[in-house]
């Protein structure tokens, strides 16, 4: 499924999402639900925060980071990693947080499953 798709799907499933962005491990936005210079900026944040949040966990000698949750008063920042793709969510308070990284994980799901499709056709 083409990312753009597969993005308007997640909005139409997912009641707790207010926001999305597809970026590739880089930080490079490939899809997003908020206007382009928004969507750079919070895939360039996510990207920090993931180099960040896996030098941690190299340090304490754990398993590469697969998805982490940034949680405020005002709402939450999720962040999953996958084929080299991150997916990016916002939500409010007191989310479903296994619910919401379901929802990203099929994201990534959808999208690279979309892109072996097109490599098929490709070659």
């Amino acid at each position: 499924m083409d990312p753009g798709t597969a993005i308007r799907e997640l909005q139409d499933l997912s009641t707790q999402i207010e926001a999305v962005v597809l970026a590739g491990s880089d930080g490079a936005p490939i899809a997003s639900t908020l206007p382009d210079e928004r969507s750079a900026k919070v895939a360039r944040l996510a990207a920090d925060l993931v180099t960040r949040a896996d030098g941690v966990r190299s340090d304490l000698g754990r398993e590469a980071l697969a998805q982490l949750q940034a949680a405020t008063p005002g709402g939450s920042v999720f962040v999953v990693l996958d084929s080299g793709r991150l997916a990016v969510a916002t939500t409010g308070p007191d989310p479903t947080v296994g619910l919401v990284f379901y929802d990203l994980k099929t994201l990534l799901r959808q999208v690279e499953n979309g892109a072996g499709k097109d490599a098929e056709a490709d070659g």
